[in-house]
């Protein structure tokens, strides 16, 4: 009976917190495609060169660079120390988002490398309990549905951190390389960092939310597993 009630609460606290958070992908998407400014940052060099140079400007030259125009990720992985750019050429997003993880590879490595290694231990526990669940193996499951919470909200609050200090400040990163660069005017920066401003406003409360809906997914297919088996 106790699993059924916390399927509920999932259930509810997942709508609540949509409503709050007022989540709205479609918006989001709308915001990243604007014809106009995806002309006006063509003017940018492209992505390597800005990628360098924001790793110089944070004093961070040592981090490896690739893209591939292929992916549709973008992401710093320090397990390599390495930038992987995918096909932003033609977005006007490419400047802030460059930005976005040259700013994680300066961020603090202890809590990097704890991001890496516990993301993958607590993925590897929801595997484990999932399955021993459903062979009915675990004894005393809410024991270690409480400890699946708590390794859900570490690394809520610690990825949260990552994203949202990054987030941030990529914003004024993304402003200075323009302003430095010297391509386009004061109008038409201000018209980028508008839209950056528009977009991180949505984007900072999407990223929050997928994060904690991540760790709610969990919590309701292990409770959902223990309620069936």
């Amino acid at each position: 009976m106790e699993f059924i009630l916390l399927l509920i609460i999932v259930i509810i606290m997942n709508f609540i917190l949509r409503f709050i958070f007022d989540i709205n992908m479609r918006k989001l998407k709308e915001i990243a495609e604007d014809k106009e400014l995806d002309e006006l940052t063509s003017k940018y060099s492209n992505n390597i060169d800005i990628c360098k140079y924001y790793l110089k400007k944070l004093n961070n030259e040592n981090v490896k660079i690739e893209e591939d125009i292929n992916s549709n990720t973008t992401l710093y992985l320090v397990a390599s120390d390495k930038i992987f750019i995918s096909n932003l050429k033609n977005s006007y997003t490419r400047i802030q988002t460059i930005a976005h993880e040259c700013l994680h590879s300066i961020q603090s490595k202890k809590m990097l490398w704890f991001n890496f290694i516990f993301s993958n231990i607590y993925l590897i526990y929801f595997f484990a309990i999932c399955i021993l669940s459903i062979f009915k193996i675990i004894p005393n499951k809410m024991m270690f549905l409480t400890i699946l919470i708590i390794l859900g909200l570490i690394f809520y609050s610690v990825r949260a951190y990552l994203e949202n200090d990054a987030m941030i400040k990529a914003r004024f990163l993304a402003k200075t390389y323009m302003e430095e660069i010297d391509i386009s005017s004061k109008d038409e920066i201000a018209k980028i960092i508008n839209k950056y401003d528009e977009l991180n406003n949505i984007g900072i409360k999407c990223i929050n939310f997928q994060l904690l809906n991540n760790v709610f997914i969990k919590v309701f297919i292990f409770t959902l597993i223990a309620t069936i088996f």
